[in-house]
C-alpha cells in the first residue's frame, strides 16, 4: 500500500475538481476498518526518483519543463500542458508527481520480484499524461513508468485494464506499438466526454495490432449495461492474452454521483469489477496484481468507499456493501466538509442483487451497449484467436 500524507500536496487549488481531500478521506476510511493493522499489509512511502526513471517514458524536455514550473509556477509552459485549467502549475509539482510515479514503480517491482502478492496505489492511476505533455489532471504517467519498469526487468506480457469513465489515452499512446503490452480501456464514448478518443477501431500500431482494446460506451449507462460490456468486451481478451502480470486502473468516476461524467454505476458494480480483476490475477498471473486509483470527483460519498473496497480486496479482507461505515469516520467527514458521509459501504437497497445479462444469452442489435461491445469484439478478438460471437 503506497501512502504518505504529503501526497495531498498534489493539489491544483481549491476550485479544481481533483481535490486532495479524496485521498485523505480514503486513507482514514481504510484505517477505520483496520486494513493497515495486519502483519501482511505494508504501508510504504516512496522517495523522489531520479529523472532517469521518469525519462523511461517521458521526454527529457517535458521533465525539465515540469521541474521549472515546479520551482516557479509563473514559468509553466502551456505548450506541454502545464499552467492550463486542467493542470495548473503549483510549487513542488515535480516532487509530489514524481513520488506518486515512484510509488507505482515500487509496487511493480515488489509484485514482480515476489516480495508482495498485490499492491495498491490509489494516489496513482494518472492515465492521461503523455510522453511529452501533461493532460487531464495528470502530470507524470505513473502507470507507464511502472509498466516500463516491468518490461525492462523481464515481464514478457503485461495486461493493463482501465475502468475509469475516461479513455486511458496516455498509457495507450505510450505503448501503442509495443506487442508486449495489452492496453484495455472501457469508457464513455469520446463523442460525449474528454479526451474524445478511444474508438473500437483503435487497435494498436503496426507491430502491435490488436494490443489496444477500446470498449466505447454510450452515456447514461447503469450497472447492468456496464457489467455486460465489461464481462463481454474486456475479460475474454485479457484471458486470451495470458499476461505475466495484471496492472489495473480503478477510476471511480463511473459512479452515478460523479459530477464530470454521465454513467450511473453503483459502488457495488465498481466492487464487482475489482473482485473480477483480483480473481483474474490469480487465475492467470499467480496473483501478480498492481491496482491503482485514477479519476473520481465525488470526493466524500464515492471515492473513499470505492478505494477502500479496492484496498480491502487486495488485502484479502473484502468488505461487504451492507457493512455500516464506521461512525468515527463519518464524524470526521462532518467536521471537515460540514456534512456526514454515507452510512453504508454500498448503494443498492439491502438484499437487491447486482444483475447483468451474460453475453452467452445472445447479441441484441437494437441495444446501444451490445453494438458497442460487438464493434470492439469484431475489431480485436480475431487478433487473439477468439470467436467474435461466442468466446
Amino acid at each position: 500500500m503506497i501512502w504518505d500524507p504529503d501526497f495531498t500536496q498534489y493539489n491544483f487549488g481549491p476550485h479544481h475538481p481533483m481535490s486532495p481531500v479524496r485521498l485523505d478521506l480514503t486513507v482514514r476510511l481504510c484505517e477505520a476498518f483496520g486494513l493497515f493493522d495486519h502483519d501482511d499489509v505494508e504501508v510504504f512511502s516512496p522517495g523522489v526518483p531520479s529523472d532517469d526513471v521518469l525519462r523511461t517514458v517521458h521526454h527529457a524536455e517535458f521533465v525539465a519543463a515540469v521541474r521549472e514550473a515546479s520551482g516557479d509556477p509563473r514559468l509553466a509552459n502551456e505548450s506541454v500542458g502545464l499552467g492550463t485549467d486542467d493542470v495548473p502549475a503549483f510549487e513542488g509539482m515535480h516532487e509530489v508527481s514524481a513520488r506518486i510515479a515512484e510509488g507505482t514503480r515500487n509496487i511493480c517491482e515488489a509484485v514482480w520480484t515476489g516480495a508482495v502478492e498485490h499492491g495498491v496505489n490509489f494516489c496513482g492511476g494518472l492515465h492521461h499524461a503523455m510522453a511529452g505533455n501533461a493532460s487531464g489532471f495528470c502530470v507524470y504517467n505513473d502507470i507507464a513508468v511502472g509498466i516500463q519498469w516491468l518490461l525492462d526487468h523481464g515481464a514478457e506480457r503485461v495486461a493493463y485494464i482501465d475502468v475509469d469513465v475516461h479513455h486511458g489515452d496516455g498509457v495507450e499512446s505510450i505503448f501503442w506499438d509495443d506487442p508486449r503490452v495489452l492496453t484495455v480501456s472501457i469508457h464513455e464514448t469520446g463523442r460525449a466526454l474528454f479526451p474524445g478518443t478511444g474508438w473500437a477501431t483503435d487497435i494498436g500500431g503496426g507491430r502491435a495490432m490488436g494490443q489496444a482494446v477500446n470498449v466505447s460506451l454510450p452515456p447514461g449507462l447503469s450497472d447492468a449495461g456496464w457489467l455486460r460490456a465489461f464481462h463481454a468486451g474486456v475479460m475474454p481478451v485479457v484471458r486470451a492474452f495470458k499476461p505475466s502480470i495484471l496492472v489495473t486502473q480503478h477510476g471511480c468516476d463511473t459512479h452515478t454521483d460523479d459530477p464530470l461524467a454521465h454513467f450511473a454505476l453503483s459502488i457495488e458494480a465498481q466492487r464487482e469489477a475489482m473482485l473480477s480483476l483480483h480473481k483474474l490475477s490469480h487465475d492467470l498471473c499467480g496473483g501478480k496484481w498492481v491496482a491503482l486509483g485514477g479519476g473520481g470527483y465525488e470526493v466524500v460519498d464515492v471515492v473513499p468507499r470505492s478505494w477502500t473496497h479496492l484496498t480491502a480486496i487486495a488485502a484479502h479482507r473484502p468488505i461487504l456493501p451492507g457493512v455500516p461505515v464506521p461512525e468515527s469516520w463519518r464524524e470526521h467527514v462532518q467536521h471537515v466538509v460540514g456534512r456526514p458521509g454515507p452510512t453504508r459501504m454500498g448503494d443498492l437497497p439491502e438484499g437487491q442483487p447486482l444483475w447483468w445479462r451474460s453475453w452467452d444469452l445472445g447479441y441484441d442489435p437494437s441495444s446501444e451497449v451490445d453494438r458497442a461491445v460487438m464493434a470492439t469484439r469484431q475489431a480485436v478478438f480475431p487478433h487473439h484467436g477468439l470467436d467474435v460471437w461466442f468466446d
